[in-house]
């Protein structure tokens, strides 16, 4: 494996980064005592010490030192800084650098890192909290086959990747990476649904929650086209039709489709104020 003993560090201690970390440490791809974090919020990084069992570095540049692969996992507004602040201590040793900051191109990484340094832009989403994540990745223009292999292997540990062109990683971001959120808010409202049909609140999220779980598992093992196993439960001038007819009465889809093209919009822009 290529990731066998080498030493990883995550830049930044929030949901993604432990996300992520619960992943690799789940998997047994990589140790505990070879995996390192920093944090401005010492709280956070105790917090991983003491829950996961990993490396406190003492600032970035203590961290850049100790490791061969590191994950930025901080606001795409501090990535500038972050790159700064390191890359003096980069060197020419062949570090990988994985940035899962939306919006921030290998272009800005390439020019805030030393000439010739391995870079990887990532796009991950939070049910890697559970190994259900949904990632795409984009390689920078000296990201070799090891380096893909990398990243690859951890954000294989959390669920699923893709590689695209650097192009899409904004509509990527619109969709699998703020998705989850879209999902949360289906189910507030199906759960919502539920209870004003008469149903307890604990039964009506319970039914939710596995439907949801179920139509996703359908759609992946069948191979079926979404609106061919639609079609499958629309029986003529029965219940599931008439409810069809008021969602789309109300722009669901079209909404949903706004919503993920919004996101990738607010990435784009998010990566212009770089």
């Amino acid at each position: 494996m290529p990731v066998d003993n080498m030493a990883l560090g995550f830049i930044g201690a929030g949901a993604m980064a432990e996300a992520l970390l619960k992943s690799i440490l789940r998997s047994g791809l990589i140790q505990a005592d070879n995996i390192w974090v920093s944090d401005l919020n010492p709280e956070r990084v105790r917090y991983f010490r003491q829950e996961y069992g990993i490396n406190p570095a003492a600032d970035n540049r203590d961290l850049i030192c100790q490791v061969r692969t590191v994950v930025y996992a901080v606001k795409p507004f501090v990535m500038e800084e972050v790159l700064a602040e390191v890359g003096a201590e980069t060197g020419s040793g062949g570090l990988l650098h994985i940035s899962v900051a939306a919006g921030i191109s290998l272009g800005l990484m390439e020019k805030l890192l030393p000439a010739g340094s391995a870079v990887i832009r990532v796009m991950p989403n939070t049910p890697s909290l559970v190994g259900a994540g949904a990632a795409a990745y984009a390689l920078g223009s000296t990201a070799g086959p090891r380096d893909e292999a990398v990243v690859r292997a951890i954000l294989d540990a959390a669920g699923i990747s893709v590689k695209v062109p650097e192009h899409l990683m904004n509509a990527v971001t619109g969709l699998s990476g703020s998705g989850p959120a879209y999902v949360f808010l289906i189910l507030e409202a199906l759960t919502d649904g539920g209870v004003k049909a008469g149903l307890p609140r604990d039964i009506a999220a319970k039914l939710a929650v596995q439907t949801i779980l179920g139509a996703a598992k359908l759609v992946r093992e069948t191979g079926e086209h979404p609106a061919r196993l639609r079609d499958m439960v629309t029986t003529p001038g029965g219940t599931t039709i008439a409810g069809l007819h008021v969602l789309e009465e109300g722009g669901l889809r079209a909404t949903m489709m706004n919503a993920v093209t919004a996101a990738a919009r607010r990435a784009e822009e998010l990566g212009k104020g770089k």
